[in-house]
């Protein structure tokens, strides 16, 4: 499987950074430009149900090669972060020395535990003037490279593999217009984590929650007992939220709230928090505690100045798939037999798998072996890609056999 390199570097120079701001699905018009690429490989294997519908996803079915009953979905998505925006230009370094690797506009990758173990691999990295991409065409490439290998004439008998590249992730809306009944998976993975040999199936229960605070604007020069101003009362709200209880002072399972984005100005501002837990009771003791400061802020300066909109985005998607455990311990399996230690961590944050697992289609990550996501200094080494293209034939070659 020779190929998934080629497919990374092919994929990763089609720019499909996905917009928030954007109300079209997909957000951006480049999303279209992979899908018809991946469509036209697809079908190029002779996978001629291969198709990219109406809202840029894309969906393929590798039918049965004998007697294989199970229905294995994998899944990535097609869309870049938007935390450095512009074209990709990867970078090959072939033989890796362990020194820091200084990249354009004085990028340099250095101070990273990792990086003394992949001395002597080839990286691939970017150029320094944007994301690499490797969330999730690394995810993409695999899955393509898997696709090749089931279709060549000496492939290995398996069960029906069905293929569907996302739009949107990054943003929030990869699964919102996914075809799960069309999908026609028993069960499935998504191929979009990171260092090679992470296995995910923990991740938070999300809310967001957007406060608006209505001040009242006077003359400063008389303002004495009279002017509510929003800005002041917003950091007065934001300080009674637990210092210990954000980001920047959490990891593993310990939840927090974050102020993502403020507006406003004196007479009205308002901020977008997000609210996250792993676990269900956390979760709600967390919205809760927001809803109590609002209202202990309203009785302090009136009705109505602080209004809290609080929203559930997603759950935990670990007590559907621990009724499914068979798909960590043969990701487990699979990876071992591949030479991969693998780990099985929490996700800091949300996946596509978690939405699709409480639709009906239980579905962990995998890792695809790429570092460092959504920044200048985001690196995959070549090996991995190969390695994880392995990880999921093998998964294949698993659920081919009738017990598993």
């Amino acid at each position: 499987m020779s190929n998934v390199k080629e497919n990374f570097l092919r994929y990763v120079q089609i720019e499909t950074t996905s917009s928030e701001t954007s109300g079209t699905c997909p957000s951006t018009p480049n999303q279209w430009v992979l899908a018809k690429m991946l469509v036209d490989e697809l079908h190029a294997m002779g996978i001629e149900n291969a198709r990219v519908d109406d809202h840029c996803y894309v969906y393929a079915t590798i039918p049965a090669k004998g007697n294989h009953p199970a229905k294995v979905g994998l899944i990535s998505h097609m869309d870049t972060s938007d935390g450095v925006k512009g074209p990709t230009h990867p970078v090959i370094i072939e033989h890796y020395d362990g020194r820091a690797i200084t990249l354009k506009n004085g990028v340099v990758i250095d101070g990273f535990p990792f990086l003394k173990d992949l001395q002597g691999q080839e990286l691939i990295v970017t150029s320094g003037d944007s994301v690499l991409g490797a969330d999730d065409k690394a995810g993409v490439a695999e899955i393509m490279a898997l696709c090749k290998r089931l279709t060549a004439p000496d492939a290995p008998e398996h069960c029906t593999v069905c293929i569907g590249f996302t739009p949107d992730e990054e943003i929030g809306r990869g699964t919102d217009l996914f075809d799960v009944k069309g999908f026609g998976a028993d069960f499935g993975f998504t191929v979009d984590g990171g260092e090679l040999g992470e296995i995910e199936y923990e991740n938070f229960n999300a809310a967001s929650a957007i406060l608006t605070i209505n001040g009242t604007s006077i003359h400063p020069g008389s303002a004495k007992n009279k002017m509510k101003n929003a800005i002041d009362l917003f950091t007065e709200f934001h300080s009674m939220l637990p210092e210990n209880m954000r980001p920047v002072n959490t990891e593993g399972y310990e939840g927090f709230y974050m102020a993502d984005e403020v507006s406003g100005g004196v007479e009205k501002l308002t901020a977008k928090y997000i609210i996250r837990d792993h676990d269900m009771e956390k979760f709600g003791d967390k919205k809760r505690f927001f809803a109590s400061v609002v209202d202990f802020l309203n009785a302090k300066y009136g009705d109505d100045v602080f209004v809290a909109d609080i929203k559930d985005s997603y759950y935990n998607m670990s007590e559907i798939i621990r009724k499914n455990y068979h798909l960590i311990e043969n990701a487990e399996k699979a990876m071992k037999e591949c030479g991969i230690e693998p780990e099985i961590i929490p996700i800091r944050g949300g996946t596509d798998g978690a939405r699709l697992s409480f639709e009906g289609l239980p579905c962990p990550n995998l890792s695809t072996g790429g570092l460092n996501f959504h920044g200048r200094k985001e690196f995959i080494p070549s090996h991995a890609l190969g390695k994880m293209t392995e990880v999921i034939l093998k998964i294949i070659e698993i659920y081919s056999e009738k017990k598993y």
